[in-house]
C-alpha cells in the first residue's frame, strides 16, 4: 500500500485511484479493519488504459503474493459530490441498467462530531446486510480513522433503491447526517456492472 501509490496514480490513463483499506464496514472503527482485502479504485480513461495496467509488473506481483482477488469493471450512472475535492466520475447522466449495480460512497468525517456518527453506524449496517439483493458490502478507507466509505454489490438497481429510500434505519442515518452535519466532505455514486470476476472471502459475489 505504502509503496504502490506512485505507480498506480502515474498509470497511463488513470484519471482518479485510490488505494483503500477495507473492513466489514459495521462501525467504522479501526476493529472492523480486514488486513487480509485491500481495494483499489481508478478510473479510467478507457478500458484499454485499464486492460494493460491489469497487464502491469505492478498487478503481476500483487497477484504473486494474494491468495484471491475480484476485479469489477463499472460504469458511472449517478455520481454526488466531491472525493477529495475533485468529481472523479464526471456527471453521469444515469439511466436505466438492466442487471447488477454497484454503489460508491466515501465521507470525510467531521473530527468533532465523529463519536456521534459512529454510534448511529451499527444500526444501519446491520439492516444494510439484511438487505434483499445485496451480493457483497465491503468498508472501504484511505485512513484507519475518519476518511470512509463503502463498496456493494447488488442484483438490481430496484435492490439498491430499496436499500437506500425504503429502509428506516437508512433513512434516519440520512436525516441525521443534514440534522448534523458529520460530513465535511462526502460522495455517492452509482455504477453498471459490466464485468465482474474472481473471488472475495472465497465466494463469487454475483454468481
Amino acid at each position: 500500500m505504502a509503496l504502490d501509490r506512485r505507480p498506480v496514480r502515474r498509470a497511463p490513463g488513470a484519471r482518479f485511484a485510490k488505494l483503500l483499506g477495507t473492513g466489514d464496514g459495521r462501525t467504522f472503527t479501526v476493529r472492523d479493519a480486514d488486513p487480509r482485502h485491500w481495494g483499489l479504485l481508478v478510473a479510467w480513461d478507457s478500458a484499454a488504459d485499464a486492460g494493460a495496467f491489469e497487464r502491469s509488473r505492478t498487478v503481476r506481483a500483487w497477484g504473486a503474493m494474494a491468495e484471491e482477488s475480484l476485479r469489477v469493471a463499472m460504469r458511472p450512472l449517478a455520481s454526488r459530490g466531491t472525493w477529495a475535492g475533485r468529481t472523479p466520475f464526471g456527471e453521469p447522466r444515469g439511466g436505466r441498467h438492466e442487471g447488477p449495480v454497484a454503489a460508491v460512497t466515501r465521507a470525510r468525517l467531521v473530527a468533532r462530531r465523529a463519536l456521534t456518527f459512529w454510534r448511529a453506524v451499527p444500526p444501519v449496517s446491520a439492516d444494510l446486510h439484511r438487505s434483499p439483493g445485496l451480493r457483497l458490502a465491503v468498508g472501504v478507507g484511505e485512513a484507519p480513522l475518519g476518511l470512509q466509505g463503502t463498496f456493494s454489490l447488488w442484483d438490481s438497481g430496484r435492490a439498491l433503491s430499496g436499500f437506500a429510500y425504503g429502509r428506516p434505519a437508512h433513512l434516519e442515518a440520512v436525516r441525521r447526517t443534514a440534522e448534523v452535519g458529520w460530513y465535511a466532505e462526502e460522495l455517492f455514486a452509482r455504477f453498471a456492472v459490466l464485468d465482474a470476476d474472481g473471488t472475495f472471502g472465497g465466494r463469487e459475489p454475483l454468481r
